[in-house]
């Protein structure tokens, strides 16, 4: 097979004229294809994609389509010229730091232009350009091009260390859903992770626990739910309308119920947002335990923050006889929380927000052990709501470490340690994005407090500050450390009450 000719064959469909074939799997007896795409896409080409891949597949197999939309960004794209310039060039890399290389980007692909001296320049032939165009061009949709600006270039100014990993753009994990039956009706075969839930998506299923069911009334008196579902690496709050047939059924649904649900991962007020168009039953693989990726080693040492020991007399009083499960005591876990200068946790949504302030501590055999706070060094100044909210001012973050080091102390503090926060499918999105660009991935098992106590408590609301008064926790809200310790003791009182973790 030649992917020159089955990709002209699937461009001819409008939502594909510039997808990409990113991998190809063998599941038993169907072939899968998994295809990216930057343009809005219908079934009509998914099927239209399906007839053509079939004729590429052996005989008695069938073939199968799996569509992403996927918009690159021009960091990810700066990062991928300079990775593939490292790896395959590297006497023309030494030469190139990353603000030497710009991107343009425009409607179905863009082009790249790298800044170089004229004593550089003879390391940079026609096919350095020609092999980077062409890894983009895999890569990312649309076509991609390169070129050579000249600039003035200092000996001083060469640059010869390593150049920082890359923003690696990672495809969501799926496992295959198990125990389906109908509601809606959608018939999902698989389903993404939780926690990948990072990038706009359309037509995708996410299997799980429900561990909340609240069914409301619409402005227009209309009836719809709001539900919580976990799958072991995050949860995931969506609101779901039910149509005049399942609306009973899905009103039936209790908590602990395995179900999975389809629509679509959009941006929504500038933020990711899953819309729930369907709602059937499902399950993951029994003992299904979620794939690992590849990540950068532990750090040896420490760079800028260590952490300290946790000295609470309330807490000793408090915890010292908390009937914790045994299996509990045997697990480490770190409760975090962050301060950032806004609420985008997604590249999609434009410009990224920016760490400024973590906060965590570690739980070892059911205590609060240690702690790691830190503020991190901003660029840019805080906006007058920020500083109002947290406290925390431009003077505080003078002289504070940079998010490249805080996130590499930050990935060895959580060495071996399962996640746990409040809402905490929010502050992992920074930590993910953060991380990535570092190449360390933070692909460990998740815990959410909020979803905890909506499965154990009747409150009014579940904000970190009504759930701690509900314990008689006093704290400063809205600093990092504060929370994150309020948290880790919210954590334990809900872990005891539920008598172990959920799934």
């Amino acid at each position: 097979m030649k992917s020159s000719d089955y990709l002209n064959e699937i461009r001819k469909a409008e939502g594909l004229r510039r997808a990409v074939l990113k991998k190809i799997v063998v599941e038993g007896r169907d072939v899968v294809f998994h295809l990216l795409t930057d343009v809005n896409y219908t079934d009509g080409d998914c099927a239209a994609a399906e007839r053509v891949s079939q004729a590429y597949v052996p005989a008695g197999y069938t073939a199968r389509v799996r569509v992403m939309k996927s918009v690159p960004g021009e960091e990810g794209v700066k990062r991928a010229v300079a990775e593939t310039l490292k790896k395959r060039f590297p006497a023309a890399a030494a030469f190139v730091s990353p603000e030497d290389i710009r991107v343009s980007l425009h409607e179905g692909g863009g082009g790249f232009f790298i800044a170089i001296g004229d004593e550089e320049r003879a390391q940079f032939t026609d096919a350095v350009l020609d092999e980077l165009s062409a890894e983009l061009n895999k890569t990312f949709c649309g076509v991609w091009t390169g070129e050579l600006c000249r600039t003035e270039k200092a000996r001083g100014d060469i640059v010869r260390e390593e150049l920082p990993p890359p923003e690696t753009v990672y495809a969501p994990r799926i496992f295959p859903i198990e125990n389906y039956a109908p509601i809606d009706g959608a018939h999902p075969e698989n389903a993404v992770y939780i926690a990948d839930l990072t990038r706009e998506m359309r037509g995708i299923s996410v299997c799980g626990r429900l561990t909340y069911l609240e069914e409301r009334e619409s402005k227009r008196g209309t009836p719809y739910f709001t539900m919580t579902v976990s799958d072991g690496t995050g949860s995931l709050r969506t609101s779901y309308f039910p149509k005049k047939a399942t609306v009973e059924k899905v009103r039936a649904l209790e908590r602990g119920t395995d179900v999975c649900l389809t629509g679509d991962n959009e941006l929504f007020n500038g933020g990711l947002s899953f819309r729930a168009k369907a709602v059937d039953f499902g399950s993951a693989p029994e003992n299904f335990v979620p794939e690992a990726r590849p990540s950068r080693p532990v750090p040896p040492r420490y760079v800028c923050t260590a952490p300290s020991p946790v000295s609470d007399f309330v807490q000793s009083k408090m915890f010292g006889e908390l009937a914790l499960p045994a299996s509990f005591l045997k697990r480490k876990f770190v409760v975090f929380d962050l301060e950032t200068t806004g609420l985008n946790n997604t590249p999609a949504g434009g410009g990224m927000d920016r760490i400024i302030e973590v906060g965590a501590v570690k739980i070892e055999e059911g205590r609060i052990a240690e702690k790691f706070s830190t503020f991190v060094a901003c660029p840019v100044r805080l906006s007058a709501e920020i500083v109002t909210l947290t406290g925390i001012t431009d003077e505080m973050l003078a002289g504070a470490p940079p998010i490249q080091d805080v996130i590499a102390d930050f990935y060895k503090f959580c060495d071996g340690c399962e996640l746990v926060g409040h809402n905490v499918q929010f502050d992992s999105k920074f930590i993910r994005y953060y991380g990535e660009k570092e190449g360390y991935l933070f692909d460990q098992k998740q815990y959410d407090t909020v979803s905890m106590a909506q499965e154990m408590l009747r409150l009014s609301n579940y904000k970190l500050n009504t759930v701690a008064d509900h314990f008689g926790f006093v704290f400063h809200h809205h600093r990092a450390y504060d929370d994150a310790f309020v948290t880790a003791k919210i954590f334990l009182e809900l872990v005891k009450l539920r008598k172990g973790l959920p799934r």
